[in-house]
């Protein structure tokens, strides 16, 4: 396999693994493809130790690095200050009473304010660390990446890439500067639009041409793969087909949950982040969808009150708690539906090239010879 994207990132594949889990971001790279660490979650002395251990274990194959700079969140700007205390005191009083009565109707409770122990990083150090260290590609996963972060990148000579579910979106992202574009349907896990893949893709790769795009959205065989070179995209983004691989980071009771659930399994809900980001249904994303539900805050106020107590959730259903496991929940796209085993992270490359090499055989036999 070789188009355009292999080229520009000196890889065998074109295949980009986004994973907040390291290990799984050096099991692609290691197999030929090219894997990406979600860094937006970590410290900036979590990333560093987390990018040293890839450094150490990939074996100078590239690598890179994806971090959440969204453009209307003041707090999440780079040259923006963050001040948790300032952060936790905007959350309602009603908000934090509502989490508080979802998890004490399934029987979980806490001892004390969760949001506590909960802080938001400031992109500038996220972004100091990334840059020491030999990424080959920075990612910005919400809006068009901050002047700093394109300018870095120009500076060290390492792409930027966005991802866009609107064609309007990838116009905007290329006249800022962005190098790699990231086409994502609503299939995705994670925050996304309301296009699918199938249309999306051939709209954006028409729009920004000749920049590169990579689509993304339920993408986890080597079919579709294929199809999406197909549509025009030089190689594809992935998500939620490594979430049930042993190496990732997925909490144990949710990977059973993956295991079993179908493409119609998943919604798109604000209650985890804010923005509108797909995962996988619970009683969690049901309480936010009710109709006397609070509505959910802006990023990242939703998430300081969710992802602390979904992490509470996490290990109590791991323990066996019913309730908590009605809870639980995590971020996947709908190809959630063709996730029905646990396979290991080289096996689902080598997987996805063989079923690549498949798919576009049997497209080729169906050209007559007598006209080609």
């Amino acid at each position: 396999m070789r188009t355009p994207i292999c080229d520009l990132l000196g890889i065998d594949l074109p295949l980009l693994a986004f994973s907040h889990c390291r290990d799984v971001v050096a099991e692609v790279s290691l197999a030929g493809g090219f894997g990406v660490l979600g860094g937006s979650m970590f410290t900036p002395e979590q990333l560093e130790t987390e990018l040293a251990w890839i450094d150490d274990h990939v074996q100078g194959r590239p690598y890179g690095v994806d971090i959440i700079v969204p453009e209307r969140a003041a707090a999440m700007q780079p040259g923006a200050a963050v001040d948790m205390d300032v952060l936790r005191a905007a959350i309602p009083a009603e908000h934090r009473a509502y989490v508080a009565e979802i998890l004490a109707a399934h029987g979980v409770h806490t001892s004390a304010d969760e949001t506590a122990s909960w802080n938001v990083p400031s992109p500038d150090d996220l972004l100091d660390v990334a840059f020491s260290h030999p990424i080959k590609l920075i990612a910005n996963a919400l809006g068009v990446p901050p002047a700093v972060m394109l300018e870095r990148g120009r500076a060290a000579g390492v792409p930027v890439a966005a991802l866009v579910g609107a064609k309007e979106h990838a116009i905007r992202q290329v006249a800022a500067g962005v190098d790699i574009i990231i086409a994502q349907g609503t299939e995705a896990g994670g925050h996304c639009g309301e296009v699918t893949t199938m249309v999306l893709v051939p709209e954006v790769v028409e729009a920004v041409a000749p920049v590169p795009v990579l689509a993304a959205g339920g993408i986890v065989t080597g079919r579709q793969m294929a199809a999406s070179i197909a549509l025009g995209a030089a190689g594809v983004w992935t998500g939620s087909v490594w979430l049930t691989t042993p190496e990732a980071e997925t909490a144990p009771y949710t990977r059973e949950k993956f295991l079993r659930a179908t493409s119609r399994d998943t919604v798109r809900s604000k209650g985890r982040t804010g923005k509108p980001s797909r995962q996988l249904r619970s009683s969690w994303t049901e309480a936010w969808e009710r109709p006397d539900s609070p509505t959910p805050l802006q990023m990242p106020l939703q998430t300081l009150i969710s992802e602390p107590a979904l992490r509470h959730v996490d290990a109590l259903a791991a323990a066996g708690d019913q309730g908590a496991q009605e809870l639980a929940t995590y971020w996947v796209g709908q190809g959630v539906g063709l996730m029905n085993e646990v396979k290991s992270t080289r096996d689902v490359v080598y997987e996805m090239a063989s079923d690549y090499a498949d798919a576009v055989e049997r497209v080729a036999r169906t050209l007559d010879p007598d006209t080609v």
